[in-house]
């Protein structure tokens, strides 16, 4: 089977609005690395929050309209136990989906005790941008 021009594929990252400050670098710095990576369809969904990231994805999942979807989102440590439960809720549900749904996803939230860690890694979103590419490649030469 050819193999599809990076051009073609069609990736919808889902990104969080809470923390935008954070989270918007981390959409730039995706786009950034899938634009140098050749992709040029790029769909944006913005959620409230990281709770909402896994209903999206699983959504865009089963409308098929994407080869690829990175969930980016930001939480931040405060001072009640609220931050464990968002991560390990938000982390298990996308760890289902990667294995339940066809399209290939990559992990792109961010947990952090601190906003300068946050911010800090922010180019982790493009790490995961350039993952996301490598999964969705590695699925089309195995059809």
């Amino acid at each position: 089977m050819a193999r599809r021009r990076s051009e073609a594929y069609k990736i919808a990252i889902v990104a969080s609005r809470f923390n935008h400050q954070i989270t918007s670098a981390m959409v730039e710095s995706a786009r950034a690395r899938l634009r140098e990576l050749g992709i040029a369809h790029i769909e944006l969904f913005w959620v409230p929050g990281a709770f909402e990231i896994p209903k999206m994805v699983q959504r865009l999942d089963r409308s098929g309209r994407c080869d690829g979807i990175l969930p980016l989102g930001c939480v931040i440590q405060g001072e009640t136990a609220h931050f464990e439960h968002i991560c390990r809720t938000v982390s298990d549900a996308l760890m289902r989906l990667t294995l339940e749904c066809e399209t290939p996803m990559v992990f792109g939230v961010l947990t952090t005790y601190t906003e300068e860690q946050a911010r800090a890694r922010v180019a982790k979103a493009a790490e995961a941008a350039e993952s996301l590419v490598e999964l969705m490649r590695l699925r089309e030469s195995h059809r």
